[in-house]
């Protein structure tokens, strides 16, 4: 049974990182006993910060010793493969989904989660939680093997969702964006979340956390809000 915990941001307004959601991490964590194991952290997508920056700097924001970042292990599929809880960061998806790609961890990953080894990830980390990455917010810096993603949620995800127009910006709005996406790919669904919100999901079941709801969105404008604690069927 997939248990995941998929956060859209790192931060929410002015409350620091990952300070709005430490709470939801450990109680995740706690409600599926593994709370205290090691957890193995991916900090791929995180381009301005070195591997080892980034694994110090999550320590220290979740206040959770037990981190171990996936470029200390000389087989990293190895790695994934022991692994008791998998983390994977923000930052850039297409880099991120590049060096899984390189290092083969996609399906092991999807095998992981499908056995149900919990998995949580915030904004890049949350978009390839999704069936692809093709809704993240990116700039393609570098081109993976594929945008096939980790289909734990077996739809797609936007995260750092924001509704309307920026004032005298004059480029498209996030949802036409989405529409976009939706006007191509016809048979597809998008989970939008905003910043401070995240998707728990247990099995085929899922509930929007956080102070906001999320946007369901499907083809010529089929779409509705979930709001906060909501379960529905994914």
């Amino acid at each position: 049974m997939k248990k995941a915990l998929l956060l859209s941001s790192s931060g929410y307004k002015n409350t620091g990182y990952l300070t709005h959601c430490r709470e939801w991490i450990c109680d995740f964590l706690q409600k599926h006993g593994v709370f205290g194991e090691e957890i193995l952290f991916i900090p791929y997508a995180g381009v301005r910060r070195s591997n080892d920056e980034y694994e110090a700097k999550v320590k220290e924001c979740l206040k959770y010793e037990n981190i171990r970042s996936i470029h200390h292990f000389t087989d990293p599929q190895t790695a994934v493969k022991n692994a008791k809880i998998i983390a994977v960061g923000g930052g850039n998806t297409f880099v991120l989904m590049y060096y899984l790609y390189k290092f083969k961890l996609i399906d092991l990953i999807k095998q992981k989660t499908e056995s149900g080894t919990p998995y949580f990830g915030w904004s890049a980390g949350a978009n390839i939680a999704g069936n692809t990455m093709m809704t993240t917010n990116d700039m393609p810096i570098i081109y993976p093997e594929s945008f096939k993603a980790l289909e734990i949620l077996p739809h797609q995800i936007n995260p750092h969702f924001i509704s309307g127009k920026i004032a005298n910006h004059n480029g498209e709005s996030r949802e036409e964006r989405l529409e976009e996406f939706l006007i191509i790919n016809q048979n597809s669904t998008i989970y939008a979340l905003p910043e401070g919100v995240g998707l728990e999901i247990l099995g085929d079941e899922a509930r929007v956390i956080g102070n906001e709801a999320v946007l369901k969105m499907r083809y010529k404008k089929q779409t509705k809000f979930i709001n906060p604690n909501e379960i529905f069927k994914v």
